[in-house]
């Protein structure tokens, strides 16, 4: 009886989703994953968007189990967003399956919605065989925030003065802490490795294409992650180290671009943002996404609603600041040149040629089976509740049965905006 009253709700869910996008013919129906306080920040994009009164406004929908609610509609063939943000991992996943329609009217119509108006990394993610299927609206993704009272208080400071901490000079205060202060804690753990994996040269794929995760590369990032836990100097197994750097008494915290907003709103707390740690200071990344406009196909959407959608993108390429309030890296050349961007925390990552090399977005078509197993299994590993052999192979194992099975578990997959609210 529970599984079918789970069935009856998913079916009463999508019957109410249905329904609510028959929408006004007028009206850009626009669907985004934003749940947490972003949504709000995308709210008054929206809102400014059309206060210019346009001929199709655009009306914001926040779903949070979107990609599942994606498929619904898809299958069907009714119901599908005229407009849709999705995360630049589901873009190869996407466009092998035939769901997304292509970028190029909405190019052709507006010449300024191009690849030089926008961080390359971000614009590339929706890349495919030399076709654009979608426009960037940011970068999000790992950071690095520090104490400044506790670098003080263990004089080392000056671990910032290339931008890169690395795991000897972590490892130097071994011994050295106060009970209860610890270097690090383990927040977006498996984003770190993933940061690991490219500073060490390694991949998450073979020469063949096929998942590569039992491979030297993440064994050593794991290995390496490991000694800073086994030394002490990691906040304890299970206990929230979000938290305990908000308390005060953790060096660094390896969340998110967006974090230093829930950081700024703690009284007393002097922090600032660097890397992600690495091993060699010239050798450095920080595990990135973005949130990117694109169209699915549908039947439905008209060359009128799609010559909106341009005109939304097109404001938004100017006009975009306010996704600086959420803690983003905004994907617009136009507004992160702007002097009022260097007020917003994140545009270190922007601020030299070098910093915008660091962000790394994924885009292996089977880079969320390869995320899914590290957010299982990374944490077990580096505190030593698995041996990190055993550990890679069953996370080999649990992707490749991922891939034979051809199907992403929506509901166990932990999103970027999951992983800010669980924070």
């Amino acid at each position: 009886m529970k599984h079918m009253s789970k069935i009856m709700l998913t079916f009463s869910l999508a019957v109410v989703l249905l329904a609510g996008c028959g929408g006004n013919k007028n009206t850009i129906e626009f669907w985004t994953p934003l749940t947490g306080e972003d949504g709000a920040n995308m709210d008054a994009l929206v809102d400014a968007y059309n206060a210019t009164e346009p001929e199709y406004e655009i009306n914001h929908v926040i779903t949070s189990d979107m990609y599942t609610k994606m498929y619904t509609v898809l299958n069907s063939g009714s119901g599908v967003p005229d407009l849709s943000i999705i995360h630049a991992d589901r873009v190869p996943n996407f466009v092998n399956q035939g769901l997304l329609e292509p970028m190029t009217p909405i190019l052709e119509a507006h010449p300024d919605i191009n690849e030089e108006n926008y961080l390359l990394e971000a614009w590339d993610a929706g890349t495919v065989d030399d076709t654009q299927y979608t426009v960037p609206l940011d970068i999000h993704g790992s950071a690095m925030y520090y104490n400044e009272d506790l670098l003080a208080k263990y004089d080392v400071e000056h671990w910032l003065d290339d931008d890169v901490v690395t795991f000897d000079e972590m490892l130097s205060l071994q011994g050295q802490l106060e009970e209860g202060d610890y270097v690090l804690n383990d927040a977006l753990l498996s984003w770190v490795i993933f940061a690991q994996i490219q500073n060490l040269g390694g991949d998450i794929q073979d020469e063949n294409g096929n998942p590569a995760v039992d491979t030297p590369e993440m064994k050593e990032a794991i290995e390496a992650i490991k000694e800073l836990s086994d030394a002490g100097l990691m906040t304890p197994f299970g206990e929230d180290g979000y938290l305990a750097f908000q308390s005060g008494n953790v060096l660094f915290s390896t969340d998110g671009t967006w974090s230093s907003l829930g950081h700024a709103e703690v009284e007393g707390l002097n922090f600032g943002v660097t890397n992600i740690y690495a091993f060699e200071p010239d050798t450095f990344h920080n595990r990135a996404s973005s949130h990117l406009f694109a169209m699915l196909t549908s039947e439905d959407r008209t060359d009128e609603k799609v010559e909106g959608i341009g005109k939304f993108l097109d404001f938004l390429r100017e006009n975009s600041m306010e996704w600086a309030e959420a803690g983003q890296i905004v994907a617009s050349v136009d507004v992160i040149e702007s002097p009022e961007y260097e007020n917003y925390m994140q545009s270190f990552f922007t601020s030299t040629e070098e910093q915008t090399d660091s962000l790394y977005i994924y885009t292996y078509e089977h880079y969320p089976y390869i995320a899914e197993a590290l957010d299982n299994y990374s944490a077990d590993m580096v505190h030593g509740e698995i041996g990190i052999d055993e550990g890679l192979a069953e996370m080999q194992r649990f992707v490749d049965d991922r891939v034979s099975e051809g199907t992403l578990d929506l509901d166990n997959v932990v999103t970027d905006e999951e992983e800010g609210e669980e924070e």
